[in-house]
């Protein structure tokens, strides 16, 4: 493949994954606690450098570079603002720490905490997995005990009994990886959030960190750079096809 080619394949390949990860972003702009993924560019070596048969400051051709790459999506754990929703099974954590639910016997973690009750006492999330305390076990009420609040510290209080909302943190937040349904997955050691660290409101719902603007923004600016390059692409296969012709009718 033409040099030039090749370039601006490489090019468009990584604007159109950019273009996806942007539109997911997005399509969850009104989901709670959902966190922005971006997709990280880094240059690439030529072809010839990556497989072994040239090296960096070799002063060939190969040490023009190889375009760019989508190196790798990471997700920006930015907290999101506060909306007042008035409506009392809506959790909020301020500061750091995740939410513990259990989805098919597996413990995950999440900023949304958009839970409600279900007819038996039982708290959970909007596709019913169980949330846990902080024994892991599934928090429950007794709806015939009356009514319920959650106390500072993300306590559950009823009728003389408190149960702890699990509170944790990763070590790193790059342990933590999408699972899908708005969850992640820890992939590393998780601790309990200190109790002078623990922060938790009733009636406030994390939003979304996904800015539709700026957003939008960037949607525009890989959409360009995506045409730009298949623009190329087309432009110098004409011109090979022109450079070829005349080859032949010579």
């Amino acid at each position: 493949m033409p040099y030039g080619l090749y370039l601006s394949a490489e090019g468009a390949d990584a604007q159109s994954r950019r273009m996806e990860v942007i539109s997911n972003n997005l399509a969850n702009v009104n989901t709670a606690g959902f966190k922005r993924d971006l997709a990280i560019f880094q240059s690439r070596y030529a072809e010839a450098t990556i497989q072994g048969l040239d090296q960096p400051g070799s002063g060939t051709i190969n040490d023009l570079g190889g375009g760019i790459a989508v190196r790798e999506t990471t997700t920006d754990f930015t907290q999101g603002p506060m909306k007042n929703t008035k409506i009392p099974t809506d959790f909020a954590v301020r500061g750091d720490g995740f939410f513990v639910v259990e989805r098919d016997g597996e413990q995950m973690l999440t900023r949304a905490g958009n839970f409600q009750f279900t007819s038996d006492g039982s708290l959970v999330t909007q596709d019913g997995f169980s949330v846990l305390d902080s024994s892991n076990s599934p928090i429950k009420i007794q709806p015939e005990q009356g009514p319920w609040r959650l106390t500072d510290d993300g306590s559950i209080y009823q009728a003389g009994n408190l149960q702890k909302l699990a509170i944790v943190q990763p070590s790193s937040l790059r342990q933590l990886a999408k699972a899908g349904d708005n969850l992640f997955r820890s992939q590393g050691e998780t601790l309990p959030v200190e109790d002078s660290s623990r922060r938790v409101v009733s009636g406030f719902l994390e939003q979304s960190g996904v800015s539709a603007t700026l957003e939008t923004m960037q949607l525009i600016e890989a959409s360009r750079a995506f045409e730009a390059n298949v623009a190329l692409i087309r432009h110098q296969d004409e011109m090979l096809g022109g450079l070829v012709s005349r080859v032949l009718r010579a």
